[in-house]
């Protein structure tokens, strides 16, 4: 499998997983000023969390898809408005066909807002830079939601999985 296919399949699988852990939120009646919480005072909201991990999918997109999509820049303000997000970001997800993503050693040059640079293939971006950033910040957000009291467990981070189990353990 191509590692555009692979990054394809990753991203799909885990907007899906926020989606699920918003929508559980939701369920259980948290205020939106969960948005607000932190595990300590030097980490990112859990609004941010969320923003942050939307972003490494549209920068992805932009940097091996050939898209040309504005990161989140502004406040989400609701637990709806995320889930609306993620939504969004699904869509331009769907929109771009991993076959015409750019070749695993094309050259991917990436500044990062305090300036440091870095130059490495499509591939390496996407395993190196931008895989281990969008998984930390899906798992901050879960870490968030289960420490305000949220009832999660392993299933709720892969829902996704529900679709393999065998038909006697379901």
């Amino acid at each position: 499998m191509s590692y555009a296919r692979s990054a394809h399949a990753t991203f799909a699988n885990m907007l899906g997983t926020l989606d699920h852990l918003v929508g559980k939120a939701q369920d259980a009646g948290m205020a939106d000023d969960i948005l607000g919480h932190k595990l300590t005072k030097d980490m990112f909201t859990l609004e941010l969390q969320f923003r942050v991990a939307l972003n490494q999918v549209l920068l992805a997109l932009n940097q091996v898809a050939g898209m040309s999509l504005s990161l989140e820049e502004t406040t989400y303000r609701s637990l709806s408005e995320v889930r609306e997000r993620i939504e969004a970001v699904r869509s331009h997800l769907d929109q771009s066909d991993p076959t015409e993503w750019s070749c695993a050693d094309d050259r991917v040059d990436l500044t990062l807002p305090n300036g440091i640079r870095f130059m490495m293939s499509s591939e390496d971006d996407i395993r190196d830079w931008i895989m281990p950033n969008f998984y930390f910040h899906v798992t901050m957000a879960y870490a968030l939601l289960r420490h305000a009291g949220l009832t999660v467990g392993k299933m709720d981070f892969l829902p996704h999985m529900a679709r393999h189990r065998l038909a006697a353990e379901r």
